[in-house]
């Protein structure tokens, strides 16, 4: 891996306003290119919109979605890829040659290809199918990305998995922060009128943004994540008000140890940018103990124990 500026953003996206969240995708872009940033990750579905999609029709949602790659939206994602010398991640919905809806984040890379990760554990919608393969590529600028959509990132196998297909850094985009939980120490919702009222209220929408609705959950799991499989991690976030759900941001980029080098506390859409010290991951934890493991151990992790559930049916009958 070569060294590399990245940059994840948070933003708050238009439902079904592919037009404007496209210019504001735009912006964010001519903005980190000023800054010779090379990988810039947006966030899950944020081309097409996300919380309000659980309401939605099936036709609705076709109507909505787009197929990848040829479907406009990621087509101009690459012109701006080709403009910019930059590789662009951003998440949208897939209407696949099947006719099938898929939650994807598509990464159109500076040299032109394009590559898609089908989220594997998609709950938003009942018309919408789950992925059933991981995603790791190489880019032109010599770095190795894995993709792990929002929930995808709960498993701890999903990204034990993309570390062992080799990922250097992992791609993590989301719509979090302010849900529900069935779990007293889980996150729980943001009251939307904190949000409108904002202007007045910006050290308390501040502190549920830093507290246990969003910053304080996150750090429960996400440092683990690049530490235990030696991975840098970028996260990128919706921010702001969802249909009837608050997004909490916190824009945030991980060094293979688990350690911050940066991240955002504002309330509003924004950009953090850090430089990727290559030299950091083979001595990393999660590297040179992943070299001990025992695999002939592990049979279990691939027997199903007759717990299995649905995704939609954990997300929505116990939380």
């Amino acid at each position: 891996m070569q060294n590399i500026k990245v940059a994840s953003v948070q933003f708050q996206h238009k439902a079904g306003d592919k037009p404007a969240n496209l210019k504001t995708i735009t912006y964010f872009v001519e903005q980190a290119a000023k800054e010779r940033v090379k990988l810039i990750v947006f966030p899950e579905m944020c081309i097409t919109g996300y919380w309000h999609v659980r309401n939605l029709s099936k036709d609705e949602i076709i109507d909505l979605a787009e197929p990848v790659p040829s479907g406009s939206s990621i087509q101009y994602l690459k012109s701006l890829s080709l403009r910019y010398g930059m590789t662009i991640g951003a998440g949208l919905i897939e209407l696949s040659e099947e006719g099938e809806l898929y939650n994807s984040y598509a990464v159109t890379l500076s040299g032109g290809t394009i590559h898609m990760h089908r989220k594997l554990h998609t709950f938003i919608s009942a018309h919408m199918k789950s992925g059933s393969s991981y995603t790791v590529f190489d880019t032109p600028e010599g770095i190795r990305l894995g993709v792990l959509t929002c929930y995808d990132n709960n498993i701890v196998e999903n990204a034990r998995i993309t570390a062992l297909l080799g990922a250097e850094v992992l791609l993590a985009p989301h719509q979090t922060g302010g849900c529900s939980s069935a779990s007293p120490k889980g996150m729980q919702r943001i009251d939307v009128k904190l949000w409108e009222e904002r202007s007045t209220k910006e050290a308390e929408l501040l502190g549920e943004f830093q507290g246990p609705k969003g910053r304080q959950w996150l750090m429960r799991w996400l440092p683990s994540r690049a530490h235990d499989n030696g991975m840098f991690l970028i996260f990128s976030n919706g921010v702001g008000r969802d249909d009837d759900e608050v997004r909490t941001g916190n824009a945030m980029i991980l060094d293979p140890y688990g350690e911050i080098l940066a991240e955002s506390k504002a309330i509003e859409q924004d950009m953090v940018i850090a430089e990727l010290d290559a030299s950091l991951l083979p001595s990393s934890n999660g590297r040179r103990w992943m070299k001990a493991r025992r695999p002939e151990l592990y049979t279990l992790l691939s027997e199903r124990t007759g717990k299995e559930e649905d995704t939609r049916t954990v997300r929505f009958t116990y939380e």
